[in-house]
């Protein structure tokens, strides 16, 4: 199942812990726990829908579903025909209610929308707080699945399907598995028993696990110390290649001018598919390729940072991963004349490429080139050998084309050269056994 909580900026407590409020009870709400009675009477604001706030009263004989969500959430939006066809499914055996903290004006804002428009039907509450406090998350999709008035499970958006719905309205032995969502702001199965030691100092974490945590979202977060230095990366649900390009482009970006994108990876290995995350047509992923992983070191080791986790990986991945120089293939950026047609006139800084027209407004030359090698369907990577150090503006269309491009750049008196050139690149290649 595919498995992705968007998250904020802040990272709140993970499990079910009720809040002290009207609307909580003074202690853990857990799965099989009783809802409180406020929970059934308490107004809730809500957008698409003729009253402007209802309650769950008369909902109590029903499966409740409540969808947190926000509009800034892909895996939220992706889900909003799922749960539009579920309620349809199962009509009034069934009451999914989305949730979001949003105000009204963003939803409104939503649903009027192009894409929203589709869901104009969906009621959803707005500015929620007592759900949110009831049941506390880190990051959404978030589902609360409620039966005979108790709490029955808590689970990722990926295991709201007719099938675990049929389950839990059967009264059969239900597939799912509780999601208790993790705090990110840990290192990654470090014990809390931990924090309760006095006198110790982590200096050392590591921890590498293949398979999908289901309790914790797709991305990364770093590690800083109080004097703001990167010691620690953390990484989560992901492939190796996700976890393999922002070590590659840290460590490249320490030795070199040319800009690291996917063009400066090399894959020599036996199957490069495992290297990679696969997603199924429906958008799930059953965990096969994916990848946990964080590390730490002390302090006054941050500048090698991103080479002890390259020799940690090296160690454990099945897979070496070395910098080297390489031959390759490049089109390079060259100055045709001595005439500098390319000054700018100042003004506010503004990069448009690959766009048509793409524009280039007192900004460095390699703006361009950085953007020709990220954002472009041509292999060849581009160099910038013009040396020219000052703010351009320029203006040229084409760019997924070279000989529209190179036509283009004539202008301005520069050209693209194809040559080989001596480039460090990321080589992957299957670890000798």
């Amino acid at each position: 199942m595919k498995n992705i909580f968007c998250r904020g900026s802040m990272s709140l407590t993970f499990t079910l812990v009720v809040a002290t409020t009207s609307f909580a009870q003074n202690k853990s709400l857990k799965i099989g726990d009783s809802l409180p009675e406020s929970f059934w009477t308490t107004p809730l604001q809500v957008v698409n829908h003729p009253q402007k706030t209802i309650n769950l009263s008369e909902e109590k004989n029903k499966l409740i579903l409540i969808d947190f969500w926000t509009t800034w959430c892909s895996g939220c939006l992706m889900s909003l025909p799922k749960i539009e066809a579920l309620q349809q499914k199962f009509g009034n055996k069934v009451k999914i209610l989305p949730v979001s903290s949003q105000d009204k004006a963003a939803l409104d804002k939503f649903f009027s929308s192009s894409n929203g428009k589709k869901y104009k039907s969906m009621t959803s509450t707005y500015e929620d707080k007592k759900l949110h406090e009831l049941f506390p998350h880190a990051g959404v999709p978030f589902i609360i699945w409620i039966k005979d008035g108790k709490l029955f499970n808590s689970t990722d958006a990926g295991q709201l399907t007719e099938q675990t719905i049929t389950e839990v309205l059967n009264g059969d032995k239900s597939s799912l598995q509780t999601i208790i969502q993790m705090d990110r702001a840990r290192p990654l199965m470090l014990s809390e028993d931990y924090d309760r030691q006095r006198n110790v100092e982590l200096l050392n974490y590591s921890f590498f696990a293949k398979g999908q945590i289901p309790d914790i979202g797709a991305g990364g977060t770093y590690r800083k110390t109080a004097s703001g230095k990167i010691h620690g990366r953390q990484f989560t649900n992901l492939s190796l290649w996700d976890i393999y390009y922002p070590i590659g482009y840290e460590l490249i970006k320490q030795q070199d001018k040319i800009s690291f994108t996917e063009k400066r990876i090399i894959i020599d290995v036996k199957e490069p598919k495992q290297l990679m995350s696969i997603e199924k047509a429906d958008g799930s992923n059953d965990g096969a390729n994916l990848y946990n992983y964080e590390f730490i070191i002390p302090e006054q080791k941050s500048d090698s940072l991103y080479n002890y986790m390259l020799e940690d990986l090296n160690r454990y991945s099945g897979y070496t991963v070395t910098l080297e120089k390489r031959p390759v293939q490049c089109f390079v950026l060259v100055r045709t004349s001595t005439k500098d047609k390319l000054a700018t006139k100042g003004g506010e800084k503004r990069s448009t490429f690959p766009q048509t027209p793409s524009i280039l407004k007192n900004v460095p030359l390699k703006n361009m080139v950085n953007m020709l090698n990220g954002e472009i369907p041509i292999k060849e990577l581009f160099i910038d050998e013009t040396g020219y150090t000052g703010n351009v503006d320029l203006e040229v269309s084409g760019v997924k084309d070279i000989a529209t491009l190179k036509k283009e750049l004539q202008k301005y008196d520069l050209d693209l050269i194809p040559q080989e050139r001596q480039v460090l690149m990321m080589v992957i290649k299957d670890s000798r056994k």
